[in-house]
């Protein structure tokens, strides 16, 4: 007979707290989606110093001209560190970057950084409208693709396709210049805004449309608008081509999935299946293609901008690289560089958090 002394107690078993498992989950995500962004960011400094190098473009000669004495060269030489082996110049080059040193631009006289603060939001302007344009005509077009495979609004959305694919940017620019404003005069012409207003609106996010609502100057909105929106529908056509395509494509996909053949058993109506259940379950890689279009009119405008003298992002790098400015070069790289991987990363966790099978 055994006492109560001799009983073993139950052993208490730990538990866990609701939400901990999930929390742990998305730590671990966090954390690789981290050391990936991070692993990213240092292969592009490594790149885009290494490419600096290789260009046979000397930066010294930049800065001190092709008729500088021999002394006035190798001091130039010392004073920008490149008498230093290759490690230690790309030590300091990592630190500068990390510190918002992107050097100064020969060609302006200003430092980098002030010069980026001044053309990106034009870049930023025109690719959001660009993408805007895109979705708004490319999704829906794609969708109506989709669901009438075969017949005619199919071919046209494939024929809308061809033509923004197979046209050449430069072309279509300027024929939209000779038609919308030198012909019809329904927009203004190159440029930012008109000279008349330029003094109107003062630089809050240096994103004039912004800025003008925000200040209540409307004659320099519409003004601002006139002149943005034949860039921005030319990007647009590029980009409803690209979208639309993809769209059409997920949306084939969905419509012959299981679920959409038992909610049509159902007797749900095609608008509710379609719109419904089809295009939720294709939203999650179609914000990806979405993502991948807006990044790529942020860096791929430039013979855009060059025809329609927009003062961009990638007009001033074609400009500086045409007159070996290389830290303006280089410091508008790494801009583009980092914008691709925040909106990636953006990207990356949206879509998680919209699918959980992505998790």
């Amino acid at each position: 007979m055994t006492s109560l002394t001799d009983t073993p107690m139950p052993v208490p078993v730990p538990t866990r707290k609701p939400g901990a498992g999930r929390a742990m989950r998305w730590g671990r995500l966090l954390w690789r989606e981290l050391t990936t962004v991070a692993i990213t960011i240092f292969g592009l400094l490594l790149v885009t110093f290494f490419i600096a190098r290789v260009i046979p473009i000397d930066p010294v000669l930049a800065v001190v001209g092709d008729n500088a004495r021999p002394d006035v060269y190798e001091n130039a030489r010392i004073a920008l560190g490149l008498d230093k082996p290759l490690w230690q110049q790309f030590a300091s080059y990592v630190g500068k970057v990390f510190t918002g040193d992107l050097g100064r631009s020969v060609l302006t006289s200003n430092t980098v950084v002030e010069d980026i603060k001044r053309v990106f939001p034009a870049t930023l302007e025109l690719a959001t409208l660009g993408t805007l344009i895109g979705v708004l005509l490319g999704v829906p077009l794609g969708i109506v693709a989709a669901v009438n495979q075969g017949r005619w609004p199919d071919q046209f959305a494939r024929i809308v396709g061809l033509i923004g694919y197979s046209i050449p940017v430069f072309w279509l620019g300027l024929m939209g210049l000779l038609l919308f404003y030198a012909k019809l005069g329904w927009v203004s012409g190159p440029g930012r805004i008109g000279i008349a207003y330029q003094d109107f609106v003062d630089p809050i996010t240096n994103i004039i449309m912004l800025d003008a609502a925000l200040q209540g100057e409307w004659d320099a909105f519409r003004n601002a608008f006139s002149h943005l929106i034949l860039p921005a529908s030319v990007l647009g056509l590029l980009s409803v081509a690209y979208i639309s395509r993809m769209t059409r494509s997920f949306m084939i996909t969905e419509l012959q999935q299981q679920y959409v053949i038992a909610a049509r058993v159902k007797g749900l109506s095609e608008w509710r299946v379609v719109w419904r259940h089809a295009l939720r379950n294709a939203a999650v890689p179609l914000v990806t293609v979405i993502a991948l279009s807006y990044m790529h009119l942020l860096e791929g405008s430039v013979l855009t901008e060059t025809i329609f003298a927009w003062p961009g992002l990638g007009r001033y790098i074609t400009n500086s690289l045409l007159n070996a400015d290389m830290n303006a070069v280089l410091g508008g790289t790494l801009v583009v560089g980092a914008v691709f991987i925040a909106v990636n990363l953006f990207t990356d966790i949206l879509a998680r958090i919209a699918d959980p099978r992505a998790r």
